[in-house]
């Protein structure tokens, strides 16, 4: 355990760091983040001994470091600072065994069967065992990096400092390189204190994250306490985003740049669809944003076209996502820019209608088969089958997250209002039905004009979406009965 109590020092007799105070347990790891000049390097060199310290105490195992011999710290502390020098010209294997030397005792100490295993390992958990034979000069700055991390791990030493050890390394690099430390700090119980310059990948390998402004604390804690928007936006004084990792409960940051890309104010409209025999299509120039359970690009993305293709009803298709790639590819749409769904109606019959609030427009798309409805109340029991309605809504406006799950809500109570009042009823159960197995919906918007905040049912846009999806699905759905024969 490390614990730094009211520690404060830097160049000189002018404090660079002042009062910081913290614990870290044994096998955590704890990143240091700050904005440039904030204190981070300053506060590790302190903790290291490299530089003096004015006042406050750093404990190792409950005992002050100060009372440590050179070599006797090492055995306990080691450290990666972030820059090397290189006085002589050695190969990679003796550059990482120079780590060993706190383990040596006296002038003719022998190299030893645990020194040459911690080396070899140490080696192999950076991959750099193919370089060993090659003087480190020829390496480049990432590989030396990866060399000297070796080093560090082969001290082994039961705290390990580092300063910005992914200095110079490529994404797979960082990665290798901080899964290597956070798997060594797992498995060894290591306690690991790391600057930082990158947020998102501290977050991601920290267990906890220290926030220094001006050579003080501004926060400690968990990452998702840390890394706030307020706390980051006023800190590194920069506008930022935040958002969860997409695999792993961990906040991610996105910069927000003032100097945006220029885009010229637009609005959607009518024009911009057309429809064929095989689909219906929605391209405009600058891309939306939008959120979809589509079989191409789903989930949240900005995209400027939109394709609901129609399949036989006897469709099927071991890959269904690339056989949709091809079609979309076949008919020259770029699929990072495009949205495809399927759909078993005839698109022919797609009802699109344009409805026209105080804050601008919504375009609503439906398509509705509704042969084999569900109730899906009595869903449990049965098999999916094919039909699908698929909605779309288009809005001239600027949305927030919450507004576009809103509006999702919004449009699915409309489309399952429509079917109650069309009578559209689970032939299985004989209940009405709220939709079929296979539906899905798109929202999208131009995120320019009025600004949205809600789009539930009694607000300005959840009105338009309620009353325009529930419109094309009801002439949707009398379509479709009307292409069958239906007489009711």
């Amino acid at each position: 355990m490390l614990k730094v109590d009211n520690l404060s020092g830097g160049y000189g007799k002018e404090p660079i760091v002042k009062n910081i105070s913290f614990t870290v347990n044994k096998g955590e790891v704890l990143g240091i983040l700050g904005p440039n000049g904030s204190g981070k390097s300053t506060l590790l060199k302190i903790i290291s001994g490299i530089l003096q310290k004015l006042e406050g105490t750093v404990l190792i195992d409950g005992q002050d470091a100060a009372v440590y011999s050179q070599k006797q710290f090492a055995r306990k502390v080691a450290v990666l600072p972030q820059l090397h020098a290189h006085a002589f010209s050695h190969t990679v294997k003796d550059t990482v065994a120079l780590g060993r030397y706190p383990h040596q005792s006296g002038i003719f100490s022998s190299w030893s069967d645990e020194d040459e295993r911690a080396v070899t390992e140490a080696l192999e958990y950076t991959g750099v065992t193919r370089y060993k034979d090659k003087p480190i000069e020829l390496l480049s700055g990432g590989e030396q990096q990866r060399v000297f991390v070796a080093q560090a791990l082969a001290q082994e030493a039961p705290i390990l400092l580092l300063d910005e050890p992914t200095n110079h390394l490529d994404i797979a690099h960082q990665q290798q390189l901080l899964d290597t430390i956070r798997k060594h700090s797992g498995e060894k119980g290591v306690t690991v204190i790391s600057v930082f310059h990158d947020i998102n990948l501290a977050s991601l390998y920290c267990d906890r994250l220290l926030l220094m402004e001006k050579g003080q604390v501004a926060t400690i804690g968990d990452p998702k306490d840390v890394i706030q928007e307020a706390t980051i936006g006023t800190v590194y004084n920069a506008r930022v985003k935040t958002q969860p990792h997409p695999e792993l409960p961990k906040p991610q940051m996105t910069l927000l740049p003032d100097t945006m890309e220029e885009r010229k104010p637009f609005t959607v409209n009518k024009q911009h669809f057309a429809i064929s025999a095989d689909h219906v299509s929605f391209k405009v120039e600058q891309p939306l944003k939008t959120i979809s359970s589509a079989v191409t690009n789903p989930g949240m993305g900005w995209f400027r076209a939109f394709v609901n293709r129609h399949v036989d009803a006897n469709y099927n298709c071991d890959d269904v996502k690339a056989e949709m790639a091809q079609y979309l590819e076949q008919r020259g749409y770029h699929l990072t820019d495009t949205v495809g769904m399927m759909t078993a109606v005839t698109t022919e019959h797609a009802e699109i209608g344009e409805y026209e609030g105080d804050f601008g427009t919504v375009l609503i798309m439906v398509t509705a088969g509704v042969g084999n409805a569900v109730d899906v109340s009595q869903a449990v029991t049965r098999e999916q089958r094919v039909g699908t309605i698929n909605t779309w809504v288009i809005v001239n406006g600027h949305l927030p997250d919450e507004a576009f799950i809103q509006a999702m809500i919004t449009a699915t109570e409309a489309k399952t209002k429509a079917l109650h009042t069309e009578n559209i009823k689970d032939p299985l159960t004989g209940t009405i039905a709220t939709g079929t197995s296979t539906d899905s919906l798109l929202i999208a918007a131009t995120q320019e004009g009025e600004h949205l905040p809600y789009a539930g049912p009694i607000t300005p846009l959840g009105k338009l979406i309620g009353h325009g999806v529930y419109d094309c699905t009801i002439r949707a759905i009398q379509a479709y009965k009307k292409a069958k024969g239906w007489t009711s």
